[in-house]
């Protein structure tokens, strides 16, 4: 059974901007959860991510675009990243490029570059979300193999008695 601050903690690491689901998955796990669970509440959280980009887009980022300045700095630099990033990927592959991107558990990947990355390149909406999500889930089939196959390892330096 989770307790309310790992919960708490896996759902924030898996819609946070920095970590996703990379944090939040090894985040339960290494608490006691079982891989599963793990798995499903840190990519479930992070599933929501792209709808989230697309409802602040949509209804909040033109009530503070121009008017913060900080905000307008930050938002700027975020576009210029994630389209010089993003857009070779999609040029070249055009959805499969979103799904790489946001699949491959790398720094500044993930779910929100690739859905804001789809947004400034003006793509569907509909299709970059689908992108989006198989991507989470590659993500999330990544790093629960990753702490598979590492669990392991310490017994090749370690004989346990």
């Amino acid at each position: 059974m989770m307790d309310m601050g790992t919960l708490a903690g896996t759902i924030f690491l898996g819609l946070a901007p920095i970590s996703e689901l990379r944090g939040a998955i090894p985040f339960a796990y290494l608490r006691g959860y079982p891989l599963w669970q793990a798995v499903m509440l840190g990519a479930g959280a992070n599933l929501l991510v792209s709808p989230l980009v697309y409802l602040f887009l949509t209804h909040f980022h033109r009530f503070l675009y121009g008017k913060w300045i900080f905000y307008t700095k930050v938002f700027d630099h975020t576009v210029a990243r994630a389209r010089a990033k993003l857009g070779p990927k999609v040029e070249t592959y055009g959805m499969w490029g979103i799904m790489l991107f946001v699949g491959v558990p790398l720094p500044i990947t993930g779910a929100w570059t690739g859905t804001l990355g789809a947004w400034v390149l003006g793509l569907d909406r509909r299709h970059s979300m689908l992108a989006a999500s198989a991507g989470v889930i590659m993500s999330a089939t990544i790093v629960s193999l990753i702490l598979l196959l590492g669990e392991g390892m310490g017994s090749i330096f370690v004989k346990i008695i």
